[in-house]
């Protein structure tokens, strides 16, 4: 074999294993030339389809625009090492811009694909630890009851895609007598949410969820039972009787992240909508600005959206108001990445955080203390948290912080709790 009939069949093998087949066939050819100029190992070839495919997903130029105008001689590893880290230094660049959603437009969004319903019996109830709990991060270790299993929503940075594979919406036809066989302690405290595995609200009271649900906190009143959701499918619960101590939360994002990255949700107008068309019925609300995300107009957006809320609902209607952002592993980056989807989401400045990859420190105080800054006649009424987060930040935001996970969880259970009592007298 001749030396590029070798390569040849070593680059076959090793495409494979790399994000080079996800590429447009314009930057496959370019990046294919430039491994065969170079000699890519199987590391170097993922390092460069990934920030190709990087710059593809961001709409951004094609990696090809920048590359270093130098020539390199294959058989110097001193000059490829040196042209690597250059590109690398230009991506890292690219990435921790200040992005912008100007450039998006109708056509770079997904094709909207119906998802399959189907009936699939569970051997338990799937009452569990919330996934992402941890000791790393400030946790107030929520319990989660898996009403359904998958999203509906196509949300771009949801990480429920890296643990559920297809596109098949999952409901046990067995989960409302298994709720009612459900023997928790009357003594103890509990709050459960039910929007970790899947959204709360958007399938309504098929196979009976929400009848089954009210039920089980009509007849457990120490249970603190969370709806969260980013529909507006609210028409049942209006309908019918809803205990108090059900607590309906939106996860709240500007129209800019909500129109580019939230798709087949609801708008921000409709979850506003819907959140106090459920308020005035004296449903208990809550809101979750969970992923916070850094952009061009994000200072403005987001301010705008927390004196709309303070606007729209009196504090005695609220429970609770949380902050986050985006936090990532590897692995759920990787399958982010891999989506043929355009989003400019994991476009941001990365830094280890608590074992994970998210904003810097810096970026992250100025974001949650902007939004909490915003909401300050809410301060002493409504209860505050940060999900997810490290402890480190509490203080610097709140002015306060909680000793550990155990503290966080008792005060956040007596702040529902007390609400709930208000709300019933």
């Amino acid at each position: 074999m001749q030396p590029d009939s070798l390569y040849q069949t070593k680059f076959a093998k090793i495409i494979d294993h790399s994000s080079f087949r996800l590429l447009s066939k314009q930057t496959q050819d370019f990046v294919r030339n430039k491994a065969f100029e170079m000699r890519f190992t199987y590391q170097e070839l993922r390092q460069i389809s990934d920030m190709a495919l990087d710059r593809l997903r961001w709409k951004e130029p094609c990696i090809s625009t920048d590359w270093p105008d130098v020539l390199f001689h294959p058989d110097s590893k001193q000059n490829k090492k040196r042209m690597l880290k250059e590109m690398q230094t230009i991506h890292e660049r690219l990435r921790s811009k200040t992005k912008s959603y100007h450039s998006l437009t109708v056509i770079d969004k997904p094709a909207t694909v119906k998802p399959k319903l189907v009936n699939r019996k569970k051997k338990e109830l799937g009452l569990g630890r919330c996934p992402v709990a941890s000791e790393r991060t400030r946790c107030c270790n929520l319990m989660t009851l898996d009403a359904v299993q998958q999203c509906g929503f196509d949300c771009s940075y949801c990480s429920i895609q890296s643990f559920y594979h297809g596109n098949e919406i999952a409901f046990d036809p067995e989960f409302a007598s298994k709720l009612k066989q459900l023997k928790l302690n009357h003594e103890q405290l509990y709050h459960i949410g039910t929007g970790q595995s899947s959204d709360s609200l958007m399938w309504g009271n098929r196979q009976g969820i929400l009848e089954a649900l009210c039920e089980f906190a009509e007849q457990n009143p120490n249970v603190l039972l969370e709806l969260k959701t980013k529909s507006r499918n609210i028409g049942w619960l209006l309908d019918n009787p809803v205990p108090n101590n059900i607590i309906c939360t939106w996860s709240m994002n500007t129209q800019e992240i909500i129109e580019h990255e939230e798709h087949l949700t609801a708008s921000l107008s409709q979850r506003l909508d819907a959140a106090e068309a459920l308020a005035n019925k004296g449903v208990l609300v809550g809101f979750h600005f969970h992923p916070i995300v850094h952009y061009s107009d994000w200072e403005a957006d987001y301010t705008e959206l927390a004196h709309t809320l303070v606007q729209r609902f009196h504090p005695n209607q609220v429970v609770m108001v949380s902050l986050g952002t985006l936090t990532y592993t590897r692995s759920v980056m990787k399958t982010i990445r891999n989506r043929k989807l355009t989003s400019k989401i994991l476009q941001m400045p990365l830094e280890e955080c608590a074992g994970k990859l998210s904003y810097p420190m810096h970026l992250k105080l100025n974001l949650f203390s902007v939004v909490y800054d915003a909401l300050k006649s809410w301060h002493e009424r409504v209860f505050f948290y940060l999900c997810m987060e490290p402890h480190a930040l509490w203080k610097p935001v709140f002015g306060y912080q909680y000793d550990n996970n155990q503290q966080f969880e008792n005060a956040m259970k007596n702040a529902y709790y007390d609400k709930v009592t208000l709300n019933i007298l």
